[in-house]
C-alpha cells in the first residue's frame, strides 16, 4: 500500500497556504478604508469574531472534511480505508489545540494589520469610503485567510504522522464521518482523476 502522505489531498491544502499573504493584503486594504467610527478595540473584535470564530468553533465541534475542495466534497461512502484513518487524525485534542494556537496567531497578526493600515490609506483611496462596508469585507477576507491557515495547520499534523502510527489506527466509520466532521460542498463520486494502472500479460 502506497504511504497515505502520497495522498493528493493533503497536499492540495497545505499548497492553500499560498493564499494567506494574497488574503491578509486584502484585508488590510479594506481596514484601512475610511475613518474609524469606533474604538480600535471595537473595530477588532467586529473584525475577529467574523473571521475567527466561526472557524475555531467548526475545528473544535466538527472539524472540516478535507476531502472537499472548491465547493465540492467527496463522498464519504466512497472513501478508502486509508483515507478515513486520515480522518481519525483529523478529529483529535492536538489538532483542537492546533486549531487554538492557529487562532490566537491569527488574531495577533490581525492586530498588526490594524497598525499598519494607517499606512496604506492612499492605496485603498480608490474604494467607497464606507467604514462599516470596509469592516465588513475585512472580517470577511480575514475569515478566508483563516481558512487557508486553520485546515492545512491541521492537514500538516497528518503529515508528520509516523507510519507506524497511521498503521495502528482504525478506519473511522461512515456514521462517525457524517456525525463528527463538517462537510461542505456538493458530494460527488471523485474529486480528482483516478488512478488507472496498466498491467501487461506476458504472452
Amino acid at each position: 500500500m502506497r504511504s497515505f502522505r502520497s495522498e493528493p489531498i493533503l497536499w492540495i491544502h497545505v499548497a492553500g497556504l499560498a493564499t494567506l499573504p494574497i488574503l491578509l493584503v486584502m484585508c488590510l486594504l479594506f481596514l484601512s478604508v475610511g475613518k474609524p467610527v469606533l474604538p480600535v478595540w471595537m473595530e477588532i473584535c467586529l473584525v475577529a469574531t467574523v473571521g475567527v470564530v466561526p472557524l475555531l468553533w467548526m475545528q473544535l465541534r466538527r472539524p472540516f472534511y478535507i476531502f472537499a475542495i472548491l465547493g465540492v466534497a467527496l463522498k464519504p461512502e466512497n472513501l478508502t480505508e486509508q483515507q478515513r484513518k486520515i480522518l481519525c487524525l483529523i478529529n483529535t485534542k492536538i489538532n483542537r489545540l492546533l486549531a487554538l494556537v492557529a487562532a490566537i496567531l491569527s488574531i495577533g497578526m490581525l492586530w498588526q494589520l490594524y497598525q499598519i493600515a494607517p499606512r496604506v490609506i492612499n492605496v485603498g483611496s480608490f474604494l467607497p469610503q464606507w467604514r462599516s462596508l470596509a469592516l465588513l469585507l475585512a472580517g470577511l477576507t480575514f475569515l478566508a485567510s483563516n481558512l487557508f491557515l486553520q485546515i492545512p495547520v491541521s492537514v500538516m499534523r497528518i503529515l508528520v504522522t509516523k507510519e507506524t502510527e497511521f498503521a495502528a489506527l482504525e478506519p473511522l466509520s461512515l456514521e462517525k464521518i457524517k456525525q463528527d466532521f463538517t462537510i461542505l460542498g456538493v458530494r460527488v463520486n471523485h474529486i480528482l482523476p483516478q488512478r488507472t494502472v496498466k498491467v501487461e500479460t506476458e504472452e
